[in-house]
This record gives structure tokens, C-alpha cells and sequence, in this order.
């Protein structure tokens, strides 16, 4: 079955206006052990707390590409993952168990490119302080069909 995606209707947004963020629970130390799993990222900094409070980081930390991913979730939540032309991201913090991250898209640009409708839009994944964990920058076609 086809996942449903909201609408983007190209001509009432304009720069500056937001899409609906992804807001997600605080991670857990099991969310953390079954990423490892799924990307196939083993690297003990992300399960293995007497190894990362040895590493000088206190405890786990979360993957990178974890925070990543649901930036791009916050992206198809609203386009389908066909009409996304292009998604970067850079990571500024480590996330952490307990931290209760919030993913935004903001509209920073309008343009036509090979004959398409498309949006630039600034990312960024904050946690429950307001500290940026990853920002990022994503092109999406929201031609209509």
C-alpha cells in the first residue's frame, strides 16, 4: 500500500514558511542497539556505555545517520521520496538517551528547474533544549500532478 503524503501546495507557501515538524519521544538506549542492527553500524560509542564513558563521552551517543534519517522522514512525511532532488546534512552535536529530537523544515527558496516546481528548504533536528543536533538542506519537487 502506498504511504499517503500531505499536499504541498506550491503556490501558498513562501520563504520563511515551515513545514509541519516531526516531533519524536526521547531516544532509548534500545532504539540505539536496534539502529545498530538495521545500518550495521556496530560501533561500541552507540551501545556500549563503559566504552564510551572511556572514550570521554559520558555515555552512548546516538548514530549520526540516526538523526539523519529522520530528517529525511520529516521531508516524506509531506513529499513523496521520488520528488526529493536533493538532501544534505551536516551533524553540529551529539544526540544522547533522553534527548527528544524535533525535526523542521523551513521553505528557503522557490525556483523552476527542468520543468519542475521545487522547493529549497533549510533542515534541522533540535532536541528538547533547542540545541542543533544536524542541519541539513533539501531540494523537493512540488509539482502539481
Amino acid at each position: 500500500m502506498a504511504e499517503h503524503h500531505s499536499p504541498v501546495n506550491w503556490q501558498a507557501l513562501e520563504v520563511g514558511d515551515r513545514l509541519p515538524a516531526l516531533q519524536l519521544p526521547p531516544l532509548t538506549r534500545a532504539q540505539l542497539a536496534i539502529y545498530c542492527g538495521a545500518s550495521g553500524d556496530h560501533n561500541p560509542v552507540h551501545v556500549d556505555s563503559d566504552f564510551a564513558r572511556e572514550a570521554g563521552l559520558g555515555d552512548v551517543i546516538a548514530h549520526g545517520m540516526l538523526i539523519m534519517a529522520w530528517m529525511g522522514r520529516c521531508l516524506t512525511d509531506q513529499v513523496d521520496q521520488s520528488r526529493i532532488r536533493s538532501f544534505e546534512t551536516r551533524f553540529t552535536a551529539m544526540t544522547r538517551v533522553g534527548d527528544a529530537i524535533t525535526c523542521e523544515a523551513e521553505v528557503a527558496g522557490k525556483f523552476v528547474e527542468a520543468g519542475e516546481q521545487r522547493l529549497r528548504l533549510n533542515l534541522r533536528a533540535c532536541d528538547q533544549r533547542g540545541e542543533i543536533k544536524t542541519q541539513g538542506w533539501a531540494v523537493v519537487d512540488v509539482t502539481p500532478t
